[in-house]
């Protein structure tokens, strides 16, 4: 019965993993970002962590705007022309270097967002609603495992091309060292444009199938998206689930460089943050298949369980233990945004897109939640910190267990 769909279907889904493959990277060079920026501005632990804010502050300024455009240009037509603005970000990277300018960098971040967030409200959802709903959520995590390659190889890559090649700078003043330091940059976010732009011409000329949007009579949702309790539980399970994945990820580095933790090089250290997004990586292949037999909302709350338990261990034991524990958090992550996101689009219909737009818009917890761990790291301790995703863990569990059930209608 499914065969002809699946025919369908499989050529633009196998397609459309390249989208989720770039932003992945993209999101997690970041985690790279935050300790040589730190380092070259000399920047607190608060400071640092503006470069998650001006990324994920984009996908609540742009979100809803992104929402409109993709209803006006189609997917494909959206998807194109976040590519095209994603690349012009990375572009702005060369001069804010050059400049040696932090607000530079965090403009060049916004505008490179902002390109990201229109894939992902356009793309989400386009993959969701290609073949049945009853397996959007496994097609979602499939698709969402490629992301995780890209965040696998971007803390490999830009240990190589960004903090090992700071480390070899012998300018001789601050000033010119600084300056040196900043510049690594301009290379590897080149060429992420270059491959953008070249990406972004590959869809423009594509067929992808059109995605009509569903019959009044068919549909079972009305009104406004914020009667749907669900959704609304949902945005705010991604809201925490962002802000517990990018705070992790973030600090990590800075953890495992600590003497009484990992006692690693930033390096080696970046290196070795490639485990934490490969288990997310390894984990959605393996739960894309699983949620094919067992209810998605259960392995979110055993997901979230097992987090919760990771971070307290983590917490509890310090040492090479709390690295270990944390980096292992990187597996149970792997499912938790694509079945949230598409447990909360459950049944919404024609409110599909819109309520697309408000889970992205909830993104900007990677803004907020990294800022207020910052605060704890710089007036407590870098592990105390962590006490932060531990409870965004719990909430996500409620999620899992009772939160993501529609209210009847």
């Amino acid at each position: 019965m499914h065969a002809p769909e699946q025919t369908q279907y499989g050529k633009p889904l196998a397609v459309l993993t390249t989208l989720f493959f770039m932003w992945g990277l993209i999101t997690s060079l970041n985690d790279i970002l935050i300790p040589h920026l730190k380092g070259v501005f000399s920047l607190s632990y608060v400071q640092a962590a503006l470069i998650q804010f001006s990324f994920f502050t984009a996908y609540f300024v742009v979100s809803l705007p992104a929402g409109r455009l993709v209803h006006v240009l189609g997917y494909q037509r959206g998807i194109v022309t976040g590519l095209g603005i994603a690349g012009i970000g990375c572009l702005l990277f060369y001069p804010a270097a050059a400049m040696l300018s932090y607000p530079a960098f965090l403009a060049a971040l916004f505008v490179l967002a902002s390109g990201i967030t229109i894939l992902q409200v356009a793309a989400n959802p386009y993959v969701t609603r290609l073949g049945p709903v009853k397996t959007a959520s496994s097609r979602l995590n499939l698709t969402q495992a490629f992301n995780s390659l890209g965040t696998t190889v971007a803390p490999l890559l830009g240990s190589m091309l960004i903090l090992a090649g700071a480390q070899h700078v012998t300018a001789g003043s601050a000033a010119d060292k600084a300056l040196a330091e900043a510049a690594s940059v301009q290379g590897p976010y080149l060429m992420l444009a270059a491959a953008l732009f070249v990406i972004a011409a590959v869809f423009a000329t594509l067929r992808l199938p059109v995605i009509a949007e569903e019959a009044p009579a068919a549909n079972k949702a009305d009104g406004s998206v914020w009667q749907h309790r669900h959704l609304v539980l949902g945005a705010l399970g991604i809201f925490v689930y962002v802000g517990a994945e990018v705070g992790i990820g973030s600090f990590l580095v800075s953890l495992m460089e600590q003497p009484d933790v990992g006692g690693l090089s930033q390096v080696d250290a970046g290196k070795m943050l490639a485990l934490y997004w490969g288990g997310a990586m390894v984990g959605r292949f393996f739960g894309s298949a699983l949620m094919r037999h067992v209810a998605a909302s259960k392995v979110l709350a055993c997901a979230a369980l097992l987090s919760v338990l990771l971070i307290s261990l983590a917490m509890l034991a310090g040492g090479k233990l709390a690295m270990w524990s944390l980096l292992a958090v990187g597996l149970c992550n792997s499912i938790m945004f694509p079945t949230i996101f598409s447990l909360a689009l459950n049944g919404l219909g024609r409110l599909t897109g819109a309520g697309s737009g408000v889970l992205c818009m909830a993104i900007v917890g990677g803004a907020l939640l990294p800022l207020l761990q910052a605060a704890v790291a710089d007036h407590v301790s870098l592990l105390a910190s962590f006490g932060i995703p531990l409870l965004c863990y719990l909430f996500i569990f409620y999620y899992g267990v009772a939160g993501y059930r529609p209210r009847p209608q």
